[in-house]
């Protein structure tokens, strides 16, 4: 297991304060400010340690709220709102400062069987033929290096390989507002389905918003011609997965008005199961 990602399991790692009361650190990202997919993962973990065993998160839905200060720890606080005898809902409240700045919703329920079909994974090539991000990033001699440095620093934990040029790579043209990313861990995971699950939440919010700036011929945050953040994230669990074995995340962008863009994606199992639904809305705003 790569350094990366056990610091990235460390930081999933909640500590305990009270029954329903969790705290867990925060770190920046590319950005001077805590990374969304950060607290909604550990949002769900705190959620996810108030479920019996025998119940697998099925969705999430989150309003992120405050900018995180990456400098203060996070509380979280779990309201146990329903326990049923299939299904277990919890509603989890990020506080920094006093104030909140994050909830979701998570719902969990016991393994059963029924109805079964999906929507059939889109074509995309071979990850181990595409550049890994230490050899791509660096060949856009456009970037800054030292937000090249930052990216690769974020995303060391998780391989990531863009099957096309990310909007940073190429841009000034707008592009079909679609992209395609596969992804895993830097490293073997435990068998816990609930680290899986949670890790999935963590890297999805990496690169959804991106095929809102392909159909604009933007570059984003990394060139500064972008001002973005998250508003909300919702996902559906629809098959079991491992988030150390290769994953498809299939991204587009069907709108974007009023300043705000809507990216939706499913993520596939490299044998074409549809593993994961996501959608996210997020403000999108060129700087005066």
């Amino acid at each position: 297991m790569s350094q990366a990602l056990q610091s990235l399991l460390d930081l999933l790692d909640l500590e305990q304060i009270e029954e329903n009361i969790f705290r867990g650190q925060s770190r920046s990202a590319v950005v001077p400010r805590v990374f969304g997919g950060q607290v909604a993962a550990q949002a769900l973990v705190a959620a996810g340690r108030t479920v019996p065993d025998d119940r697998f998160a099925h969705s999430l839905h989150s309003y992120f709220l405050r900018t995180g200060d990456p400098g203060a720890p996070i509380v979280y606080t779990v309201d146990r709102i329903g326990d049923g005898r299939s299904f277990t809902t919890r509603r989890v409240v990020a506080v920094q400062h006093g104030q909140p700045i994050f909830h979701l919703s998570a719902s969990f329920q016991k393994r059963e069987e029924g109805f079964d079909h999906q929507t059939p994974m889109p074509y995309a090539p071979d990850p181990a033929t595409l550049p890994t991000a230490e050899e791509r990033l660096p060949a856009y001699k456009h970037l800054d290096p030292d937000v090249v440095e930052k990216f690769l620093e974020s995303r060391a934990a998780v391989d990531l390989r863009y099957v096309d040029d990310p909007p940073y790579g190429r841009f000034g043209e707008p592009r079909e507002p679609r992209s395609q990313v596969w992804f895993r861990t830097n490293g073997k995971l435990a068998d816990d389905p609930l680290l899986h699950v949670c890790l999935a939440t963590y890297v999805s919010d990496m690169t959804l918003l991106d095929s809102i700036l392909l159909a604009h011929g933007r570059g984003g945050w990394a060139v500064g011609d972008v001002v973005g953040a998250s508003l909300d994230h919702a996902m559906w669990f629809h098959r079991p997965f491992r988030a150390d074995e290769w994953l498809l995340y299939d991204q587009e962008s069907p709108s974007a008005s009023g300043g705000r863009g809507l990216g939706q994606a499913r993520i596939y199992t490299q044998d074409g199961q549809l593993a994961i639904s996501v959608i996210q809305e997020g403000v999108v705003r060129v700087p005066r």
